[in-house]
């Protein structure tokens, strides 16, 4: 029969973690699963992650996290991923001037997908805030998200290397969601 829901029931929200090779996506992923860096080799395919935070206003919700390969040839497959996506997550190299453009038009090409919702958020980390040769969030943003339109988004400066600016992802992510669908409702 039907199941019973409550309010303080969790939800699963599923979560795409997309962005170009070595951005830092599975160092991300295993930074917040062991609160320690991880040396990554190169992602071929996905790596999936349950993450159950503890604290804050995501507090016992769970975010399921599909990192997926940033190499050209697995960049196809992207589209798999953000369908059922309630947030995506999009890595960039904050230190790799040289494919901020290839970034904006993969992620530019993403969020054209008919597939792709328009209330789905989309949240930019900039990544490697840790190297001097590091760009502001500020600059990642006017290069890589320009023209991302009224779809709700994000930007936080992080390095994976040591856990700066992580703590604020699934905090952050879960208001975007919550407040996608509230305006979802409204149309």
């Amino acid at each position: 029969m039907g199941q019973k829901l409550s309010l303080f029931d969790s939800y699963n929200y599923h979560v795409a973690m997309l962005g170009l090779d070595n951005a830092g996506k599975s160092t991300i992923i295993y930074r917040l699963k062991m609160d320690h860096f991880v040396q990554q080799a190169p992602t071929v395919g996905f790596n999936c992650e349950k993450f159950r935070p503890s604290s804050g206003p995501a507090k016992g919700q769970t975010f399921v996290v599909w990192d997926v390969g940033g190499q050209e040839k697995l960049r196809p497959l992207w589209r798999t991923y953000v369908r059922q996506a309630d947030a995506v997550i999009f890595v960039v190299d904050s230190t790799d001037r040289e494919r901020f453009e290839e970034a904006h038009v993969e992620l530019a090409n993403l969020l054209r997908l008919p597939d792709f919702p328009s209330t789905v958020p989309v949240i930019l980390l900039a990544n490697k805030q840790d190297l001097p040769e590091a760009r502001s969030d500020a600059e990642v943003r006017q290069s890589v998200a320009q023209g991302i339109g009224k779809r709700p988004t994000h930007i936080l400066p992080c390095c994976a290397v040591t856990g700066d600016g992580l703590d604020e992802l699934f905090p952050e992510m879960h208001q975007l969601i919550l407040q996608a669908r509230k305006s979802a409702k409204k149309r």
